[in-house]
């Protein structure tokens, strides 16, 4: 396969989103309890933990759809919560997308490029590399499971994003696409983007991560480079090392 070109080079602070004592509980069950984070630019983090470690909230406090209960975030030197502009930056795919079902693809496009101002410059790659032609003219509520995927990656990586964050961004998609995703990424890495990568499949992230920060009942018990975790465990892969992690947790 033709490696995709990478975007144009783009330059960030040396730490572009940094977290001090943040907090979230919902009712009276705490989510977070008053992590820090620190994460690097221009390399691929990836956050992990178990389902009810708090990784979706974490995500969610870093976009601004929830509110921390204590503590604050920055993400590219803007404070979270003063000033919406600093997403413009985020191309963002979630874990389930939730595009408008009576458009189609293409007018979920239009839609995207209207909200975001026509002045924006824009990235089609993954569209042409996705085989997304005329799958585009349907509309969203008869495209298959795999073919929302593509076009929420597409779109994630459309306007030229400073930042990536994606959830479970392979979930669904057939070995050839999940291949032009990473292949994707690890060109926007090249090029100086920040990835936040949201992954149960840790034979995924040994290709892709940098570094790694894992949750645990809401607190981050390690954060650092992929080859200090290892080095940490005594492990030579990630996803062993991660087991060991939560071993010595429950032990």
């Amino acid at each position: 396969m033709t490696e995709l070109a990478s975007p144009r080079p783009i330059r960030l602070p040396a730490t572009v989103i940094e977290g001090a004592g943040l907090a979230k509980r919902y009712g009276r069950v705490p989510v977070l309890r008053g992590i820090d984070l620190a994460v690097k630019a221009g390399r691929v983090t990836a956050i992990l933990g178990p389902n009810g470690a708090g990784k979706s909230t974490l995500i969610r406090l870093l976009l601004g759809l929830a509110r921390p209960d204590a503590g604050s975030v920055t993400v590219a030197g803007v404070a979270v919560g003063s000033d919406p502009a600093y997403r413009a930056g985020i191309g963002y795919m979630p874990q389930h997308p939730q595009f408008p079902e009576n458009l189609t693809g293409r007018e979920v496009v239009r839609l995207l490029r209207d909200l975001r101002g026509h002045g924006a410059p824009e990235d089609a790659e993954l569209f042409e590399s996705f085989g997304l032609g005329a799958e585009l003219d349907q509309p969203v509520r008869t495209l298959s499971g795999g073919t929302k995927q593509k076009l929420n990656a597409a779109v994630a990586f459309m306007f030229r994003p400073r930042i990536l964050i994606l959830d479970e961004p392979t979930a669904g998609l057939d070995p050839v696409a999940s291949r032009v995703l990473k292949t994707r990424i690890l060109a926007a890495r090249r090029a100086g983007v920040t990835v936040l990568l949201v992954s149960h499949v840790l034979s995924e992230l040994e290709e892709l991560a940098d570094d790694v920060v894992f949750l645990l009942d809401g607190v981050v018990e390690f954060q650092g480079s992929v080859r200090r975790l290892n080095e940490l465990t005594g492990e030579s892969r990630l996803e062993q090392a991660v087991a060991r992690l939560m071993q010595r947790k429950a032990s």
